[in-house]
């Protein structure tokens, strides 16, 4: 598991362009919405949860595609000859882009905080960790559905069926509660509407009780990496 977290943190290294779109590319959105509101009330309602929403679309793009890369190269075929589990060498890839995600958080969650003035009432910790746990999650889909796609092409195709109806109906265009009641059940069983949840959380109470959003973050995270394990194949035909 280290040593597959070692290569990919490697690789990352010699590739500046997808360093800068998982370090550089939240931060600029968040500034780019700071300036659409001008820093006022929208941006300080919506402002947590995008925190949380676009590492989970940035790490799902870069991880799906990089996991496709790997095994249409052969390395993943190659690396499954070797006397190691497809749960180990997922687990690997999740800790080479969760360390990437920590960075990621603090860099988002520290322009958000300082430049762009973003308020919050509870702990900056809890934000920079729920960012981080929002980016370990898009990580976990990523490398899931990267089993299901045969170019890359396909592997982007997965963001508008797995990514954006959880965009619709996490509750940031309109609360949870006010979805018709269909809508509202489907909402509750997707994890993006926890995470969303938590940030609204800790931006508006000074000891937010997160123990609900971030046991069923990391449920899903748990059982997504198995079950990409479980899926994953050595090589795409």
């Amino acid at each position: 598991m280290t040593a597959t977290a070692v290569r990919v943190l490697q690789q990352l290294r010699h590739d500046p362009r997808t360093i800068a779109m998982i370090v550089v590319v939240p931060g600029a959105l968040m500034t780019l919405l700071w300036w659409v509101y001008d820093g006022g009330p929208v941006f300080q309602r919506i402002g947590p949860a995008l925190l949380a929403l676009f590492p989970v679309i940035i790490m799902f793009l870069i991880t799906s595609v990089t996991t496709l890369r790997e095994r249409r190269s052969g390395t993943l075929e190659r690396l499954l000859t070797l006397p190691t589990s497809k749960l180990s060498l997922i687990l690997g890839y999740a800790l080479a882009f969760g360390l990437v995600a920590v960075v990621q958080g603090l860099v988002t969650t520290g322009v958000a905080l300082g430049p762009l003035g973003l308020e919050i009432a509870g702990p900056w910790w809890g934000l920079i960790g729920l960012a981080v746990l929002g980016a370990v999650l898009g990580v976990a889909l990523g490398l899931f559905v990267s089993a299901f796609a045969h170019t890359e092409f396909q592997a982007v195709q997965f963001m508008p069926a797995v990514i954006l109806p959880q965009f619709l109906l996490c509750g940031l265009l309109v609360p949870r509660g006010e979805l018709p009641r269909a809508l509202e059940y489907v909402s509750n069983v997707l994890p993006l509407s926890y995470a969303v949840d938590a940030m609204g959380k800790i931006s508006s109470r000074p000891r937010p009780d997160l123990w609900l959003e971030v046991g069923v973050l990391a449920g899903v995270i748990a059982g997504v990496l198995v079950l990409g394990a479980v899926t994953l194949r050595r090589r795409t035909p």
